[in-house]
C-alpha cells in the first residue's frame, strides 16, 4: 500500500528545532540489519533467548502487513517499526518457538496468565505486536503506523490471508526510578523555565518514597488501558545497578488484549497523540 508522510513539528520547545519528513514504508530486506537492532533494544539482555534472525527474516516475509518509518528515504534504516506475526500459522518457525517459551517463562509470575496462555497457544490465532522506535523518536509517528496495520489486516483478511486473531500480545519496556531519582526529576520540573505554551504555576504533589514504574513509550498507557491481562517482568541476565550509578533500572512488560479491543485502541492513539498542527 502507498505509506504517506508526517512531519514533526514541537512548538513547545524555545530552541531551534530542524523539520524532519518521517516517512511511512512497507517492511523490505534492507531493513534486516536494523529491525534486528530494534528488537536487541526490545528484549534488553534477554535477546539471546530469542532467534531474532529467523525473527526478522519472518517479519520481512510478509511485506503487505506492518510499517517502518525512515528519513531519508526507502533504502535507509527504519527509525521505527510495527507489525504483526501469527503465532499460530507460524508455530513451526524457530523464533515463534523460542518467542513462545520465553513468553510463557515471563508469565510463571501469574499462573492463572500462564495458564490462559498456553490454551490460548494451542487453541486460538494469537498475534505477536512488534513495536519499538529509537528513544527519539515523536510518539505522534505511533497513531498513523497503527491505522495502517488495521487496514492492512482487514484488507488480508478479504484476501482469506490469516490475520483474524482472537487476542495480541504485546511486549514492551518500563524503568523504575528510585523514590530519590523520582524526588530529584520533579525538582528539576519546578525549576525549569516554562514553555512558550505551559506558563502555568507547578504545583509539586507529594513527594514519592517508594520506587516507581513507568513505561518507556508514552503509547504503552494507551494499550494497558485496553489489555486484559498486564505483567512486568525483570530481565533475567540482567546486570545490578550500583547504587550511586548513572541510568534507570529496566524491564520488561507483557500485555494481553482481545482481538475485540483493537479498533478502539487505534482510535484512542490517534486521540491521544494527534499529529501536530504545521505552522501557518
Amino acid at each position: 500500500m502507498p505509506k504517506r508522510k508526517d512531519q514533526d513539528d514541537d512548538s513547545d520547545s524555545d530552541v531551534s528545532l530542524i523539520d524532519v519528513d518521517f516517512e511511512f514504508f512497507d517492511p523490505r530486506p534492507v531493513d534486516y540489519i536494523a529491525l534486528k537492532r530494534l528488537m536487541v533494544q526490545l528484549f534488553q539482555t534477554d535477546v539471546e533467548q530469542i532467534d531474532v534472525h529467523e525473527m526478522a527474516e519472518l517479519i520481512i516475509a510478509q511485506p503487505l502487513v506492518g510499517t517502518t518509518v525512515k528519513t531519508d528515504g526507502i533504502e535507509s534504516d527504519p527509525y521505527a517499526y510495527l507489525t504483526v506475526l501469527n503465532l499460530a500459522v507460524h508455530k513451526d518457525n524457530v523464533a515463534i518457538k523460542t518467542l513462545t517459551q520465553y513468553i510463557l517463562k515471563k508469565a510463571a509470575a501469574s499462573p492463572s496468565l500462564q495458564s490462559m496462555l498456553q490454551t490460548l497457544f494451542t487453541t486460538q490465532q494469537v498475534a505477536f505486536v512488534f513495536s519499538e522506535r529509537l528513544i527519539n523518536m515523536p510518539v505522534q509517528v505511533v497513531p498513523p503506523m497503527y491505522r495502517m496495520l488495521s487496514d492492512e489486516m482487514q484488507w488480508a483478511i478479504e484476501e482469506n490471508e490469516p490475520y483474524t486473531f482472537s487476542h495480541y500480545i504485546f511486549i514492551s519496556r518500563t524503568y523504575r526510578l528510585s523514590a530519590e531519582e523520582e524526588n530529584a526529576m520533579e525538582d528539576v520540573q519546578m525549576t525549569s523555565p516554562p514553555t512558550k505554551r505551559s506558563k502555568k504555576k507547578f504545583t509539586p504533589a507529594a513527594k514519592p518514597t517508594v520506587p516507581s514504574v513507568h513505561s518507556f513509550h508514552p503509547e504503552d498507557e494507551q494499550i494497558q488501558k485496553f489489555a486484559a491481562h498486564t505483567l512486568d517482568y525483570e530481565f533475567s541476565n540482567k546486570q545490578p545497578r550500583e547504587q550511586d550509578s548513572f541510568g534507570t533500572d529496566v524491564a520488561g512488560r507483557l500485555m494481553l488484549m482481545p482481538a475485540d479491543r483493537f479498533p478502539a485502541l487505534v482510535r484512542a492513539m490517534a486521540e491521544a497523540y494527534p499529529e501536530p498542527t504545521a505552522k501557518p
